[in-house]
């Protein structure tokens, strides 16, 4: 009986121990996403997750701010190019299926891609025909859309900074002027994730945002269109990292590794209407094929070089409109 007891003592031990670990997340996920995966990985692990939700601006100023006393394990779901751009916080790290993941998404040992995301446009359908819809950046410039394209701002957003350097990629020097234009239509929100609910109520007629963002309204019935730029736009990846100095750092490797499985990356698609970064995993959660999308030369090491004086331009622009 008393080893019988002790050897139940123990294993209570073990389990408080296993439930005792934790991994610090900082993200600028959708809520929804970060609720499905944590949990998710939670009840895989038993390790407990917990996470700091914010711009990918917001989230980077924080770890800077946290220097050598950091809080945070892993950087999770932020622009590729604002990673790239902070690889001073960050420690390299190769994931175990590191080889099964898409090349085109690798960009940096500091970092890895956790998902592939997609610059679109969104329309209202009760308030545009078809006709109507613009199908160009430079059809954005049109005053007669002023104050009707919902965006998020540059310089906090990590997928409004893709957005705005889509058009600079692609235009060269010619783009600051496209985009001057659009700016000057914007109907600036306070988060990328609010552009394309905007749109769907009705209280703007265009929206530039992500592709997933707009999905989850097509997928509920609203009354919303996806728009692929004919000019071309970009797709990248949404990444993460491990932190430099972060105090759990193992278990923090166990949730990058974690998230490339092929299991989550099919979540990714099938529920979250991202692409996934795996050569194993299809589709782009229904919507149109990349093949069949025009992509700009997104340069993404080029682009995080100019990042700081690009935000400090598009700044310039956002006060003079």
């Amino acid at each position: 009986m008393r080893v019988t007891l002790l050897a139940a003592v123990a294993a209570c031990l073990l389990a408080g121990s296993a439930m005792a670990q934790k991994v610090v997340v900082y993200t600028a996920a959708k809520q929804v996403l970060v609720d499905e995966l944590t949990t998710r990985f939670s009840k895989e692990t038993g390790i407990a997750v917990e996470t700091v939700i914010a711009g990918s601006s917001d989230v980077i100023r924080r770890v800077r701010a946290e220097g050598g006393a950091p809080k945070v394990d892993v950087i999770w779901s932020i622009g590729g190019e604002v990673l790239e751009a902070n690889k001073d916080l960050l420690t390299a790290y190769t994931p175990k299926e590191d080889a099964i993941l898409l090349p085109a998404y690798k960009i940096s040992p500091e970092w890895q891609p956790f998902s592939g995301i997609l610059a679109i446009f969104v329309a209202n359908t009760q308030s545009l025909r078809p006709a109507d819809y613009p199908k160009t950046w430079k059809d954005l410039t049109d005053p007669k859309w002023k104050g009707q394209i919902a965006s998020a701002r540059a310089d906090s957003s990590g997928s409004a900074f893709q957005q705005f350097a889509t058009v600079i990629a692609g235009y060269g020097e010619p783009g600051w002027d496209i985009y001057k234009g659009i700016l000057k239509n914007m109907l600036l929100a306070e988060s990328s994730g609010l552009v394309s609910r905007l749109v769907n109520d009705g209280e703007a007629k265009l929206g530039i945002a992500l592709e997933d963002d707009a999905l989850d309204y097509v997928k509920g019935g609203g009354p919303v269109a996806i728009l692929y730029p004919e000019d071309g736009t970009s797709t990248v990846a949404d990444g993460m990292a491990l932190a430099k100095g972060a105090p759990n750092a193992e278990n923090g490797k166990r949730f990058i590794d974690w998230l490339l499985t092929k299991p989550v990356q099919e979540i990714v698609v099938k529920q979250m209407g991202r692409r996934a970064v795996r050569i194993d995993v299809a589709g782009g959660g229904g919507a149109k094929p990349i093949t069949e999308v025009k992509l700009v030369n997104y340069d993404i090491r080029a682009i995080a070089q100019n990042r700081n004086a690009w935000i400090a331009r598009w700044k310039e622009m956002a006060a003079a409109r």
